[in-house]
């Protein structure tokens, strides 16, 4: 489905109105995309999104980051490259769902100054400010990514599909076929029955989606059913 703007993503949620639990969405390439991005967020990421409770003793780890300061650090960038590095390449996919995290937390990289045609600096980088294993200067140069963006496209999947999204967000094509196997598994006789709404899901539904994957296998319920504002909710029986 269209994304409604830059920043949400449009999804058609099926529910069945006697159980109040949401059976599957169905989602176009841009949710899609958001859901696969999860498996590129650092860990330290993850925590300062969902935040700390429910995370065990990472969350410790995360705080004694935190609370140990750049003094005891090597250098003054690595509590950042350890808690707010994100590993996106924007040639790749572009995160619009994940609009809540600043651009400033993207890890930069330098290279070395030395253009020495005899010295083997431009086989390295850092991702932060170190010394070049070559010449021993100070790699300090801002290094630029170039991409590419080809006849492929960028993201994950493909865009002609429409995509259904299980409860417990697992993804595959939607099809006839895909529908009758999954009501049929969860014993619902009538698919007249189900009830249709069509939300944009933005960057908050976003971090409650992925504190929900962490918590629970009934994910899309526990999100979009769990007490939410119905406001921007359009809702019609499927016939």
């Amino acid at each position: 489905m269209a994304a409604s703007n830059s920043n949400t993503v449009s999804l058609k949620l099926f529910i069945d109105p006697n159980s109040n639990r949401l059976l599957f969405a169905e989602a176009g390439k841009d949710f899609v995309d958001f859901l696969f991005s999860i498996m590129l967020l650092p860990v330290g990421t993850v925590i300062r999104l969902i935040g700390k409770q429910g995370t065990g003793c990472i969350g410790n780890i995360y705080d004694s980051i935190e609370n140990l300061g750049n003094s005891y650090m090597l250098s003054g960038n690595i509590t950042d490259i350890l808690l707010k590095t994100q590993a996106f390449n924007y040639g790749v996919y572009k995160p619009g769902l994940w609009s809540s995290l600043s651009t400033s937390i993207y890890t930069k990289f330098y290279r070395c100054s030395n253009y020495k045609p005899k010295e083997d600096c431009s086989k390295y980088m850092a991702n932060g400010f170190s010394w070049c294993p070559s010449c021993y200067k100070q790699m300090d140069l801002d290094f630029t990514f170039v991409n590419f963006r080809d006849k492929v496209g960028v993201g994950f999947v493909k865009e002609s599909v429409t995509y259904m999204i299980t409860d417990d967000l697992a993804v595959r094509p939607m099809s006839a076929k895909s529908i009758f196997t999954l009501l049929n598994h969860l014993n619902i006789k009538d698919a007249g029955d189900l009830e249709e709404k069509v939300i944009a899901v933005g960057a908050n539904e976003g971090v409650e989606l992925l504190r929900a994957s962490m918590q629970t296998k009934t994910v899309l319920t526990a999100v979009f059913l769990g007490g939410k504002k119905e406001s921007s909710i359009k809702s019609e029986p499927i016939h």
